[in-house]
């Protein structure tokens, strides 16, 4: 019996060895990054929610990679709520990526203002799906 388990313990090594240095080698594949999908036009949740977390797990070195995808409703709100704005600029100036889906903001009417702040402005769709396949922890506001 305790060959069998050797034998057996000893079929995974090689595998669970591949995975872990097949994932240090992509850096597509980023555990240690953070993707935060905020959709709600709520100013409240964006503050007090949305960009206090994510702009701390920044600044905190909870993750080394931020990203912060503007996508829906919230697209209006970052382009008129000028308390918010200056809370994505400070989010910006401390290394969060933001984003922002051009659909959406094409349908509020903000393209332009999203892009005068420097935000990434582009279809999200793919993007969004790549950082769930990659290993980034995404969360949805």
């Amino acid at each position: 019996m305790k060959i069998l388990n050797l034998l057996l313990l000893l079929a995974f090594l090689p595998a669970a060895a591949i995975n872990s240095s097949a994932l240090e080698n992509n850096p597509a594949e980023n555990p240690d990054k953070l993707v935060v999908l905020w959709t709600s036009d709520d100013p409240y949740v964006a503050e007090m929610v949305v960009l206090m977390y994510a702009h701390a797990a920044k600044t905190a070195g909870w993750f080394t990679e931020v990203t912060l995808i503007i996508w829906g409703p919230s697209a209006k709100l970052a382009a008129e709520n000028l308390k918010v704005q200056e809370k994505l600029k400070a989010m910006q100036e401390d290394g969060v990526v933001i984003e922002a889906c051009i659909v959406c903001a094409n349908e509020y009417g903000v393209t332009d203002d999203l892009k005068n702040m420097d935000f990434v402005v582009k279809g999200m769709g793919s993007p969004l799906t790549d950082y769930l396949k990659s290993g980034a922890k995404v969360l949805t506001f």
